[in-house]
């Protein structure tokens, strides 16, 4: 084989346009807890791609005999990369990604290992039962708490870590409720990652379907969840300052005056204004990019329509994961995430993201 074919068949089988999904996760996460991006961000970011990209190759090696019936195109069945090559693709990139968490200390690198194990049991295991959506949602929420999780611990400072033994814990043990009581930032890391969550939870249960088609309730529940979420995506979060940004202290050490409220404006004028946000335009976005196709697939549930939906919902990941970080403050982070749609929709044109 040669060398452009042999490459072309590994950007098929890992599917690398949906690469531009991942490094907004831990964005996210960084914004959620108020702190820059930084050297910890993008450790998990580099954890996050070899983690998303094993879990492709050991997608397609799970399904190889599936997909010598329904897709035999894929790079497997059709011959282009073996089964072996797949296995030891998978098993030598979750390597690399969980080498890059301990990177950014052992509370990232134990999130990095759920996550890695929710990958791999969802590939082997839990794809084909009714645990898939949740399986799926739960592994895209723990990519946001990767971020939030190896951002905070490169800040030195408690508030906002977030390690993973520490979510399983009661408040009675000294776990969860410590964290979450004692810091505002990490209930709004537990936020972004459920509505990350839920919307890759609707993704995959319209999956499910991509090649028989036929089900017109997956994609019209999707098509609800994305509604809620946009709404939600659009309210800037209570408290939400510019990320890495400390508030400014009074002159001499005391207390702030208090402003003098602002001149009152016209209600029309404060409307536009309170819509007029970069976290608005980024949920209007996701919205778009993913309600277009569900819609065609409510209207027409056959396997291409479908399929559409899947990657459409896919490519909403990334303006969703702007409205997240905008939402939170960090509006030049979402802008920089913003950037990535139109590169990501070219790839998609050259290689399918599902």
């Amino acid at each position: 084989m040669r060398r452009s074919a042999r490459l072309a068949a590994w950007a098929e089988l890992l599917r690398v346009s949906a690469l531009f999904t991942v490094p907004g996760d831990a964005v996210a996460g960084a914004a959620s807890i108020g702190v820059r991006p930084n050297r910890g961000t993008a450790l998990a970011v580099g954890s996050s791609l070899c983690l998303y990209e094993a879990g492709m190759a050991l997608n397609d090696w799970a399904d190889r005999a599936e997909d010598a019936v329904d897709r035999p195109h894929r790079p497997i069945p059709s011959g282009r990369v073996t089964p072996r090559q797949a296995l030891a693709a998978s098993g030598a990139l979750t390597v690399a990604g969980l080498a890059l968490a301990a990177g950014a200390g052992r509370p990232a690198l134990a999130v990095a290992t759920g996550l890695a194990a929710t990958i791999w049991a969802y590939d082997l295991r839990l794809k084909h039962t009714p645990a898939a959506p949740a399986t799926m949602a739960a592994a895209r929420a723990l990519d946001l708490l990767l971020g939030a999780t190896a951002t905070g611990a490169r800040t030195g400072s408690p508030d906002v870590s977030f390690p993973l033994p520490d979510l399983a814990r009661g408040p009675e043990r000294g776990g969860a409720g410590n964290l979450l009581t004692g810091t505002r930032r990490s209930p709004a890391a537990l936020t972004a990652a459920a509505m990350l969550g839920a919307h890759t939870y609707a993704v995959t249960a319209v999956s499910r379907r991509e090649t028989q088609g036929g089900s017109t309730a997956a994609p019209l529940a999707a098509l609800a969840a994305a509604a809620v979420l946009a709404t939600l995506a659009a309210s800037e979060r209570p408290g939400a300052e510019a990320a890495g940004a400390p508030p400014r202290p009074a002159a001499g050490g005391g207390s702030a005056p208090a402003a003098a409220p602002p001149p009152a404006r016209h209600p029309a004028i404060r409307v536009a204004t309170r819509l007029a946000t970069p976290a608005t335009f980024a949920a209007a976005a996701y919205f778009r990019t993913a309600a277009k196709p569900l819609f065609h697939a409510v209207l027409n549930p056959s396997p291409p329509l479908t399929q559409r939906a899947v990657g459409g919902g896919i490519r909403a990941v990334i303006p969703l994961q702007a409205a997240l970080a905008a939402r939170s403050g960090a509006v030049g982070a979402g802008a920089a995430l913003m950037g990535l749609v139109p590169l990501a929709r070219m790839l998609s044109r050259k290689v399918s993201p599902t």
